[in-house]
């Protein structure tokens, strides 16, 4: 069991910087490849960035290529999201998730999650 609380979120002037920390639980942390998805207002949730299990692999959407880092640091079992160059379409509930390394992959979204967090809002001011 894995149990997940993002924190970070806020309200940031379009241009400006945001850095998301999800903590888990659990002696098995490490061994999940971890995601961060986002859910805008109205429409479905939608995956954002993904990192292996040992932080080696990265992907990314398209919308955040360029602009969000993905990182985890196993000791302390948590992963982060910067996120920079932020757009007002990046408002959204942003939500940690834990999945299986075996569906890690470098060119597609992860399609089963294991656990979620409980999301934290960031909006985007224009």
């Amino acid at each position: 069991q894995v149990q997940l609380v993002e924190s970070g979120g806020g309200l940031v002037q379009a241009g400006g910087s945001l850095t998301l920390s999800c903590a888990g639980s659990g002696r098995s942390f490490r061994t999940y490849a971890m995601a961060w998805f986002r859910q805008a207002p109205g429409k479905e949730r939608e995956f954002a960035a993904a990192i292996s299990w040992n932080g080696g692999r990265t992907y990314y959407a398209d919308s955040v290529k360029g602009r969000f880092i993905i990182s985890r640091d196993n000791a302390k079992n948590t992963v982060s999201l910067q996120m920079n160059s932020l757009k007002p379409e990046d408002t959204a509930v942003y939500y940690c998730a834990a999945f299986d390394s075996a569906y890690y992959s470098d060119n597609a979204a992860p399609r089963r999650i294991n656990y979620w967090g409980q999301g934290t809002q960031v909006t985007v001011s224009s």
